[in-house]
């Protein structure tokens, strides 16, 4: 972790991935305007948005610090509450996803019905 996530923090990849999964969705609401699949691709951003984006940014970032923070040698006592809360951000983030990608298919199932 102390080798990996300084990098995967700053990497351009995340940039790439994070711009794509906010704009594909934004292109579809402007191409479609109205109806089910309209609703389902809002609610798919909306899901993209609070689980993997804001989760991410704003409780998962400050726990990877607090993480960062530790010596190997002399762990905290509470190293695994931390480390209950790194998984459960995780699945925090995964269900978001899912919920996502689920709705993603159902706009374009929706769409082309």
């Amino acid at each position: 972790m102390r080798r990996f996530l300084p990098v995967a923090r700053r990497s351009p990849t995340n940039w790439i991935i994070v711009i794509g999964l906010v704009l594909a969705p934004i292109a579809t609401l402007i191409a479609l305007r109205s109806g089910t699949p309209v609703r389902a691709d809002a609610l798919g951003l909306a899901a993209c948005v609070a689980g993997p984006l804001l989760v991410s940014r704003l409780l998962g970032e400050a726990n990877y610090d607090v993480m960062l923070a530790w010596d190997p040698d002399a762990m905290p006592a509470d190293w695994q509450a931390v480390r209950r809360r790194y998984f459960r951000l995780n699945w925090i983030r995964a269900a978001a996803t899912w919920a996502a990608f689920a709705l993603f298919w159902a706009a374009a199932y929706a769409a082309w019905a």
